[in-house]
């Protein structure tokens, strides 16, 4: 076998320690690279782990601020297995944070506002206070002025009180004599009326002398009493000529008796109407009231014109309201139409 030429050999040892420099040169390029690359995916590791840990932060206050971050935190597991995932779930974090900023912002806002209000209502609430606190020192002193008038009103009240005992002291002896004086009023009152009541029996027993026995004029109890056909046609409230000469008789007795009755005793002469229960109703009388009432009066004005003072008399009207005789027949018709006079005090 041929030996190789000295530039063959040459040229193979040249290449050979260049092939081996170049290949160094690579394996430590390739070991910059690797260590390049541990160390930037330690570093990348590192930067995760402190990315997983303000993510899990943000993930809890988000929680806290939205309901939509509990999709962030069902997602953290997964987070951990897949990068890309993650980095998916990071810009949904950040849209969250930013979406998170924008409602703090709004709540900042809000916040404002409710300060502003708050400021305004305290504000207010100092001038009301104010105002509470001038209203109650005036009430003070309103109090203070009212506590001096109670104390002269009960400095009064003692005196009145005094005065009062006195005066019950006084009222006691004026009681005894009040009932002192009434027993006197009374047994005066007595005395008027049976003095009355004598002047009655005489202007009865007058009227008696001067009208003699007649049926249709009778007297009943304290009462003197004419039947109204005497006095009056049937339906009428007119005084006719014989009606007026029955009344002069009745005038002049009574002012004979009248002359003689004292004037310190209280008397008047009442005249009384009344109808039977049988209806009437005519554009004059509409009812029995009007009818006993208008015989009444024509009677009395029949008086006043013989000079009897007219306030002497009265006139009342009863209707059918007052019988002497209950029944229904012509006789007791007869009875219960009437015009009495009375005699009594005022």
């Amino acid at each position: 076998m041929a030996l190789p030429s000295r530039r063959q050999r040459r040229l193979g040892i040249d290449i050979w320690p260049g092939f081996v420099d170049a290949l160094s040169q690579l394996l430590i390029v390739i070991i910059f690279v690797v260590l390049i690359f541990t160390a930037a995916q330690f570093y990348l590791t590192s930067a995760l782990s402190g990315s997983e840990s303000k993510v899990d932060q943000l993930s809890r206050q988000i929680a806290e601020l939205a309901n939509e971050l509990n999709l962030v935190k069902k997602d953290r597991n997964d987070l951990r297995v897949s990068l890309a995932q993650t980095s998916k779930e990071l810009q949904a974090s950040i849209a969250a944070r930013d979406q998170m900023q924008a409602t703090i912002a709004d709540l900042a806002a809000r916040v404002d506002e409710s300060r502003s209000t708050a400021r305004n209502q305290l504000e207010d609430k100092d001038t009301a206070l104010r105002q509470k606190e001038t209203a109650l020192s005036t009430s003070q002193n309103l109090v203070g002025l009212l506590n001096q008038q109670i104390a002269a009103l009960r400095e009064q009240l003692s005196r009145l009180a005094a005065a009062l005992d006195l005066s019950e002291q006084k009222t006691k002896d004026q009681d005894v004599q009040i009932a002192d004086l009434g027993k006197r009023l009374n047994a005066a009152l007595a005395s008027k009326v049976q003095e009355l009541a004598s002047y009655r029996s005489e202007f009865f027993g007058r009227l008696r002398e001067i009208l003699g026995d007649r049926p249709d004029i009778r007297i009943v109890g304290d009462r003197f009493v004419y039947q109204s056909e005497v006095l009056f046609q049937p339906g009428s409230a007119e005084l006719g000529p014989e009606a007026r000469q029955e009344l002069n008789l009745l005038g002049g007795a009574l002012r004979d008796i009248a002359a003689k009755i004292p004037a310190e005793i209280p008397w008047v002469l009442r005249v009384d109407g009344h109808t039977d229960k049988r209806p009437i109703s005519t554009l004059q009388f509409p009812s029995n009231w009007e009818l006993s009432t208008a015989r009444a009066t024509a009677v009395v004005k029949s008086l006043i014109e013989q000079g009897i003072p007219p306030e002497r008399l009265a006139a009342a009207g009863f209707g059918e309201f007052q019988p002497i005789d209950a029944g229904s027949s012509d006789d007791a018709y007869r009875k219960n139409r009437r015009i009495e006079f009375k005699l009594t005090e005022r």
